[in-house]
């Protein structure tokens, strides 16, 4: 009788990589915080400008053990309420600071100083580049379509060969099988008949396969290194149809700091954007006070201007270029306007016109009136004008805080928008 024993054992490779595993699931959680933090991120006034090696410092709050946490009062207490309760009852009040008490929670800036532990944060550092990043991941350009003039060029990857050598996490499985199989195939491995001796005898013969007086089914062997295939990629330049922006903007007397602030933080985002994820994309700058003309970039983002407003001028300039450099037969065009409705009364009739026929002659126009939550609605509004256009190429959005920049971007260039 045969007394060998075996020993089976499998090793846990997942213990030798506890420290990367931690650190990429650490890098997830820095990385959700900094998406729910994007609103206010866009908004920051020190990164609207060119350097993409500027550092952000974003507040990450930190993460606990899992504990249990006691009340730390000396007064007598159970784990348990007095009773009687029904779903929706008031268990507790917060005061207008999100504080129980005055006084007697964390401080958060408030009037009197809490007595409670706060909460600790540290600050994660990115770069503009980073944040443009998570900004630009669901962004597109709306509705482009085949035109006839010189296609725009994107960059993308192709897999499209297989290699022996490569990273891990590119190793193509069905090819380094049908390697595997064509090997033992060939050296006889895979020949039909009975099972070894030993998996005989030691009954290792596997669960649902034909025992050693049928045929079995031929068992697949180890796999080794030279079956192992990798797919490879080569950067390649996807056309995408031309396209040109313009980029119109408000410079009146009636636009404050708040308002220029938030439109070129628009502005700074969709130029970064655009740049990015599209090559040879031409953007136009329009800036109009009573009267509209284009403008350099520098210009567009830092020269200030009073006077009066007729929006009516800037639109009568996007036809006129367009007519005269972009046929709608040949470009993808898309206009983008941002004021703060604030319109000479007698000129909205106008603006209504010419806004209808550049809807006729664009991919896509979209309308941000800029308008702080203390200012109320007036006649001179601009909002209620525009808000005749039905057109499924007609976005609106109104911008009240710094917040809004962001959730504009999302509705100008967002996956619904591009749908």
């Amino acid at each position: 009788m045969d007394n060998r024993s075996f020993i089976i054992a499998r090793d846990d490779w997942s213990l030798h990589r506890k420290g990367e595993i931690d650190q990429e699931r650490h890098k997830r959680k820095v990385k959700e915080a900094i998406r729910e933090n994007l609103a206010d991120l866009v908004s920051e006034e020190s990164i609207i400008m060119p350097q993409g090696d500027k550092i952000i410092k974003v507040p990450i709050r930190s993460l606990d053990e899992p504990r249990f946490r006691y009340n730390t009062s000396d007064e007598p207490q159970v784990g348990q309420g007095q009773g009687g309760t029904q779903v929706g009852d008031v268990v507790g009040q917060a005061d207008g600071n999100g504080q129980s008490a005055a006084g007697t929670g964390p401080g958060k800036g408030g009037r009197e100083a809490g007595e409670q532990p706060g909460i600790d944060y540290y600050e994660a550092e990115l770069t503009v580049d980073e944040l443009a990043e998570l900004v630009f991941e669901d962004l597109k350009l709306p509705h482009l379509k085949p035109k006839t003039a010189q296609e725009m060029l994107v960059d993308d990857i192709r897999f499209n060969d297989v290699r022996k050598q490569g990273m891990v996490s590119n190793i193509d499985k069905r090819r380094t099988l049908f390697e595997a199989i064509k090997r033992q195939a060939l050296g006889g491995s895979l020949h039909g008949g009975a099972y070894p001796a030993a998996m005989q005898q030691g009954g290792g013969i596997p669960v649902g396969i034909p025992g050693p007086d049928t045929a079995p089914a031929p068992v697949l062997g180890p796999i080794i290194g030279d079956d192992v295939r990798y797919k490879t990629w080569e950067d390649i330049h996807k056309p995408q149809s031309s396209a040109v922006v313009l980029a119109m903007m408000d410079t009146s007397g009636s636009m404050g700091t708040f308002e220029k602030y938030i439109a070129r933080s628009f502005f700074f985002w969709m130029v970064r954007f655009l740049r990015t994820r599209y090559e040879n994309v031409n953007i136009r700058f329009l800036a109009h006070t009573t009267e509209a003309k284009e403008v350099d970039e520098e210009a567009f983002f830092h020269k200030g201007e009073s006077g009066g407003t007729r929006c009516s001028s800037v639109y009568e300039l996007a036809l006129q270029m367009i007519e005269k450099e972009y046929p709608p037969s040949s470009f993808n065009t898309y206009a983008f306007h941002f004021s703060d409705g604030d319109n000479l009364s007698s000129d909205n009739p106008e603006t209504m016109r010419l806004a209808r026929t550049l809807l006729e002659q664009v991919n896509m126009l979209g309308y941000g009136e800029i308008r702080q939550r203390t200012y109320g609605y007036s006649s001179k509004q601009l909002w209620d004008v525009l808000k005749r256009l039905e057109s499924p190429t007609f976005v609106q959005a109104l911008l009240e805080q710094k917040e809004d920049v962001f959730k504009t971007l999302k509705a100008f260039f967002g996956d619904e928008m591009a749908s």
